[in-house]
């Protein structure tokens, strides 16, 4: 996967867990939880406008994510979620399990995460 989609990813999918937090989301939001700089998001949000998947009022400078982006963004917290608690069974430290479900919810293949989900939902039932 690109960097390009994978970074996208990552900001849509901030933009969902801040909205979850806090109800509204601004870029010094995105900027504070992600430790990057707000000329940065803002440069970051304008690829995302430009791409139809947010929007941003102009007045109070909150960001929505359109249809499009709102289903990237809760795929990729689906993916992470799920990756973070099946490495935390396994035995991985908390910290080490999320920043591996960050690296690795971009880049399986529908079939592999097709596969994970189904064998712990089995998991989960059984």
């Amino acid at each position: 996967m690109s960097d390009a989609v994978e970074s996208s990813q990552d900001y849509l999918e901030r933009i969902l867990m801040l909205r979850i937090k806090n109800g509204n989301v601004r870029s010094i939001d995105i900027a504070e939880s992600m430790g990057f700089s707000k000329p940065s998001v803002s440069i970051a949000m304008k690829k995302l406008r430009e791409k139809g998947l947010a929007e941003m009022d102009e007045k109070t400078g909150y960001i929505r994510l359109t249809e499009q982006g709102e289903k990237i963004a809760e795929a990729t917290y689906e993916r992470h979620v799920l990756l973070t608690d099946t490495f935390e069974r396994l035995g991985v430290n908390p910290k080490t399990a999320e920043e591996d479900a960050c690296k690795v919810e971009h880049d399986l293949s529908e079939e592999t995460w097709n596969a994970i989900k189904k064998h712990v939902q089995s998991k989960k039932e059984g």
